[in-house]
């Protein structure tokens, strides 16, 4: 096999410790770039025969378009998601694009639970108020998980194994997907419509598939059938940020029907998350909005940040890599007849 050139965009300090890790054997030419990869900086990658790129970076027509005039013959996603890339023009272009399609489903999973947990008994709050000497508990009053139910939105491997984490807290499962999954049935979760998860449902978890079928799939009309009542309705994103319409969050949450808020992916975040924007003035009011409430709790996208997910994502690229360099096919190749993304 001849080692292929290939310009990794977006990258962080662990992406160039796992992917020459992960490398060390295969022997590609890895070039290191930190910039995320838009039509503005396709020239930084022009005349590489691979490209490999994250979640936020812009695969587009145009960009696939240029990187193809440029030589560009396959594109690694370290990454499972594929909506940010037009698999219609990579199929004309003749451009395989490959994808990490696990990786880190308990990662995520545990992840989803600690941010059901920290909102539920308000860790983030009574953290900040001890290290300011306020030790008063008003206004930090949680709930027992036991006896609750959750609507477990998607039951692929992380939502399954959210469902089996949450009947360890002896939580009720409702659970909607197209696809019945036969653990989650084992669990005792029922299968159930989209409206009736909504309706019953003490907390609502995503999991899902970013489709056009899904995009918004929480709305104004989705707050409005939720459970009624106070504490309000907890809801989770850990899938995809477009699943969610935030202003329609933002208004559940002024109205009481959402109760909490915990998110790890944000409809806007590609200008927002793995960068240190500590200095500046964040420019999206929608998202600055949400952080003015105390019962939200936003990460940016660290659900499947482990050390863990980190080696499978380098391994499993870099294998993407070496399989398409020898001709072979790869069964983490996507193709336009994909309609999950």
């Amino acid at each position: 096999m001849t080692p292929m050139k290939v310009a990794v965009v977006s990258t962080k300090p662990y992406d160039r410790q796992f992917l020459a890790e992960a490398n060390a054997d295969a022997g590609h030419e890895l070039v290191f770039l930190e910039p995320r990869l838009t039509e503005a900086t396709v020239p930084l990658v022009t005349g590489y025969p691979g490209v490999c790129a994250f979640v936020n970076d812009v695969l587009n027509r145009a960009v696939l378009t240029k990187l193809k005039a440029g030589g560009t013959k396959v594109i690694a996603l370290r990454c499972a998601g594929f909506n940010n890339v037009d698999l219609d023009a990579a199929s004309e272009l003749g451009i395989r694009i490959a994808r990490v399609p696990a990786y880190s489903p308990y990662g995520v999973a545990e992840h989803t639970v600690a941010l059901m947990l920290s909102l539920n008994r308000q860790i983030h709050r009574g953290y900040n108020r001890v290290r300011e000497g306020n030790f008063a508990l008003d206004g930090l009053l949680g709930f027992e998980m036991r006896g609750l139910t959750v609507g477990v939105v998607g039951t692929g491997k992380i939502g399954a194994i959210v469902a089996r984490i949450l009947r360890g807290f002896d939580c009720d499962i409702l659970a909607y997907d197209i696809r019945p999954e036969p653990s989650v049935l084992s669990l005792g979760g029922r299968y159930v419509e989209m409206d009736e998860l909504l309706s019953q449902s003490d907390i609502i978890t995503l999991h899902c598939p970013l489709t056009p079928q899904t995009h918004h799939l929480i709305d104004d009309d989705a707050v409005k059938k939720m459970k009624p009542g106070s504490p309000g309705v907890m809801l989770i994103n850990t899938g995809r940020g477009a699943l969610v319409h935030t202003p329609a969050v933002i208004a559940g949450l002024k109205t009481g029907k959402i109760g909490s808020l915990g998110l790890d992916v944000y409809e806007e975040e590609a200008d927002l998350f793995f960068e240190n924007l500590s200095d500046k003035i964040i420019q999206d009011d929608i998202f600055t909005r949400l952080l003015t409430f105390p019962n939200v709790i936003v990460t940016a996208h660290q659900a499947f940040f482990t050390r863990h997910a980190l080696e499978a994502i380098a391994q499993t690229t870099i294998g993407n890599l070496s399989t398409i360099e020898r001709g072979e096919a790869s069964p983490n190749e996507v193709k336009a007849d994909r309609k999950a993304r």
